[in-house]
């Protein structure tokens, strides 16, 4: 089956999110190099966080990551707790393994000098939850601090927002263009009913922008990857709860995606 809505699929941004940042990337990278002046490169630059909260997302982007043995003991075995004995199993066994998050960047540089020139970043779910919220906004201040352009891009309906201001109206998912040297931000809202935009890539002066079709890129990578194998859509996206208009709109088109296989 083909992507199933317009602009963002919401059934992606649960276990499969990870995949999905991945070849999302990449994609972004394949789209931009035929575009880029032999002077430019598009590259990606992966980190490893720990994921220090994971707890909040477990059944969602960590299905598996749970209390491991939950037993409950007769009370004469719980009256023994504290006695050594060996060969003794406790009642509960949990993993105290912490999750580890790859965050991938999009990085256009400038082949002269290797200057990082835009950053193009990809929101993930730990990006938009403390302790890893604060990290990020330090670091796309770092980014302006050195004049790169920053271009965010944030298609998880989950977690708090990175960049607030009263004149942003609510959206679904949001992706917020910051230049180089200048003090302001360019937004562009997206609802769920909305076709994902083509947002401009910044360069060096005197360069010109680049455009990123970022619906393109995600219908690529949805049939790249199948992911209509991996979705049960006669279930409810991951959390949070879409609103009942929203859920309405949500059924009629997997449908209608359903009626044109």
């Amino acid at each position: 089956m083909p992507l199933p809505f317009p602009g963002m699929d919401p059934y992606l941004e649960g276990y499969l999110w990870p995949d999905v940042h991945h070849r999302l990337a990449n994609e972004i990278c394949r789209q931009l190099m035929p575009h880029l002046k032999t002077r430019y490169v598009a590259r990606m630059e992966i980190s490893v966080l720990e994921d220090m909260t994971f707890q909040s997302e477990i059944g969602v982007m960590y299905p598996d990551v749970e209390v491991l043995t939950t037993e409950e003991k007769p009370a004469e075995d719980r009256r023994r707790v504290n006695e050594p004995a060996l060969g003794y199993t406790a009642p509960v066994t949990i993993s105290l393994k912490i999750p580890e998050v790859r965050v991938v960047t999009v990085e256009v540089r400038d082949t002269a000098r290797n200057r990082l020139v835009t950053a193009i970043e990809l929101l993930s779910p730990i990006n938009k939850r403390e302790p890893g919220l604060a990290a990020y906004r330090e670091k796309r201040d770092r980014l302006r601090k050195a004049k790169v352009h920053v271009l965010e891009i944030d298609l998880l309906r989950r977690g708090a927002r990175t960049l607030t201001h009263r004149r942003i109206p609510e959206s679904t998912y949001r992706v917020t263009l910051i230049r180089a040297r200048q003090d302001t931000a360019q937004v562009w809202p997206i609802r769920l009913q909305d076709r994902l935009p083509a947002v401009p890539v910044p360069l060096l002066s005197p360069d010109p922008d680049i455009s990123l079709d970022l619906s393109a890129s995600l219908t690529a990578i949805y049939a790249e990857a199948a992911y209509d194998r991996s979705i049960d859509y006669r279930q409810p996206p991951p959390p949070p709860p879409l609103s009942p208009e929203e859920a309405e709109w949500v059924g009629a088109q997997i449908a209608n995606a359903s009626q044109g296989e």
